[in-house]
């Protein structure tokens, strides 16, 4: 059922108690910063074929903001301008179409590769309190088995959008898993290797309509990403923010640019060198916001672990080994909660 359906249907949309967040779970906007923010690095300073000072200064500021933030913005990353306007056109169309135009793509099935979900947070009492947003999931390729259960009105807009799109993005998500192991001191392919072939990677693209009154509700209750690595394009409306040192700070929208977040499965990698920390998505009451995040990740039969060279006696072991699939199924079983599921794997102190 969209969630959207249930909200009034006088619009503007009203706030209807489903949800509403209980008071400690509101997002306290006042006290987000925006004086700090996560790093933005330039990667047109970076030659693949040359140690020169600006290549490695590149890898520098990569690996610090893992480690520091586990988020970092990239602008000039190659990625032609018209690609991401015609991708976020596409999903904007999506959004737009009458909700029963969609209906028949919204499920709470996780194992459907194609849906329409609102997320939800369980409360006490077992209540289900409802995110103010809406996010359309789906597998990288084949495009075929997405696009023959869209609206017929949108199929070849977003076929057209999503085949450029996802093409770009494997590119740039190899780099970047290049630069990262680099900024490990591991040969530049290992982590690429080490994620694995037929690499888990999902689409979700989410949809944020004007709220009301954002202090009552979330976009997204915080969370970390359960995948390797995320690569996010937002449109230019705020709304993403990202937690450091038990602080919220809002991420600024940057024309061209890609918010670049380490998920789980980097952390478990780099025996927590490198981090995936938590963040969220909040509402405004003017406009709607957009975005697309791209999620790549290891298959679930893939062994994950620490890597070998990144553990010590400064450094001991700090997560076991497990099959991807085990993740997944932590992942699934704390549905609606405030997820902890790599810490379902760390090894006692």
């Amino acid at each position: 059922m969209n969630s959207f359906q249930l909200a009034n249907e006088s619009s503007p949309l009203s706030l209807t108690p489903n949800f509403i967040l209980p008071e400690h779970k509101r997002p306290n906007l006042s006290q987000v910063t925006s004086l700090d923010s996560i790093p933005i690095i330039d990667l047109s300073y970076y030659d693949h074929n040359n140690n020169n000072p600006s290549s490695l200064e590149v890898v520098h500021n990569i690996s610090k903001a893992c480690e520091e933030f586990g988020f970092f913005q990239i602008v000039n990353h190659g990625v032609p301008e018209q690609v991401c306007n015609k991708m976020m056109k596409a999903i904007t169309s999506l959004f737009e179409l009458p909700p029963e135009e969609r209906e028949h793509l919204s499920s709470t099935d996780y194992t459907k590769n194609v849906r329409l979900i609102s997320y939800y947070l369980k409360v006490e009492g077992g209540e289900k309190v409802k995110m103010w947003s809406e996010c359309f999931t789906h597998s990288w390729y084949p495009i075929d088995d997405i696009i023959h259960l869209l609206p017929e009105k949108i199929g070849t807009q977003y076929r057209e959008a999503f085949t450029e799109y996802v093409k770009e993005i494997g590119s740039l998500v190899k780099r970047l898993l290049s630069l990262i192991s680099i900024g490990l001191g591991l040969e530049e392919d290992f982590l690429f290797k080490k994620v694995g072939e037929q690499p888990r990677q999902r689409a979700q693209a989410n949809f944020y309509p004007p709220c009301p009154d954002p202090e009552l509700t979330m976009g997204l209750q915080e969370h970390t990403d359960l995948n390797a690595l995320t690569v996010l394009l937002q449109s230019q409306v705020s709304g993403l923010q990202v937690n450091k040192d038990g602080k919220w700070i809002s991420v600024p929208c940057i024309p061209n640019a890609f918010v670049i977040n380490l998920a789980d499965q980097i952390e478990v990698l780099s025996n927590g060198r490198y981090k995936s920390v938590l963040h969220r998505a909040v509402t405004n009451n003017v406009h709607a916001r957009v975005s697309m995040a791209m999620f790549y990740g290891p298959n679930p039969n893939t062994t994950i672990g620490p890597i070998q060279e990144l553990i010590d006696e400064e450094h001991p072991l700090k997560y076991r080994n497990y099959h991807f699939s085990e993740f997944l199924e932590e992942f699934f079983k704390q549905e609606g909660k405030r997820r902890l599921v790599k810490e379902a794997f760390e090894l006692p102190r």
